[in-house]
C-alpha cells in the first residue's frame, strides 16, 4: 500500500473514532433518578392520575413509551419536560430543575431512561416513586 493511501486511511479511521466518541454518552441513572423523583413524580403526584413508578412497566414497555415520545396520552412530547426551557420555567419551585438547569437535554433524557429501565418491573432494581 502506498504511504499516501495509508495516511489517508489512518486519518479517516481517526476521524471515525473521534466522531463515534463525540456522540457516545454513558447515562447516569442516579442523576436520572433524582430528576425523575423530584420533577416527574412531583408533577404526577399533584395531578389526578397520581405518580407513576418505574416498576409499573417492563423495560420493553418503557422503551416503547420513550421511543414514542408521547406524554399525557399523546397530547405533548415527553422530551418537553426534560428540556432546558421547561427546567428554567420551574427552577424557582424545584431544586432538581435548578440543579440540572444547564445539563444538555439529550443527556438528561438518557439519564432518566437509564433510571426507568433499571427500575422497571423486570429491571435490575425495580423502583417505586418514593
Amino acid at each position: 500500500m502506498k504511504p499516501q493511501v495509508m495516511f489517508r486511511s489512518a486519518v479517516a479511521l481517526g476521524l471515525a473514532c473521534v466522531t463515534t466518541f463525540a456522540f457516545a454518552y454513558d447515562a447516569d441513572w442516579k442523576r436520572g433518578r433524582v430528576y425523575y423523583r423530584s420533577v416527574c413524580t412531583a408533577c404526577h403526584a399533584a395531578q389526578a392520575g397520581g405518580s407513576i413508578a418505574p416498576s409499573t412497566m417492563t423495560k420493553a414497555q418503557w422503551g416503547v413509551y420513550l421511543q414514542a415520545d408521547k406524554h399525557a396520552k399523546g397530547k405533548d412530547s415527553m422530551k418537553q419536560y426534560v428540556s432546558k426551557t421547561y427546567r428554567a420555567s420551574i427552577k424557582s419551585q424545584n431544586k432538581a430543575a435548578e440543579k440540572f438547569a444547564e445539563v444538555p437535554d439529550e443527556e438528561l433524557f438518557e439519564d432518566i431512561k437509564a433510571f426507568v429501565l433499571k427500575g422497571a418491573k423486570d429491571g435490575d432494581a425495580p423502583a417505586s416513586c418514593s
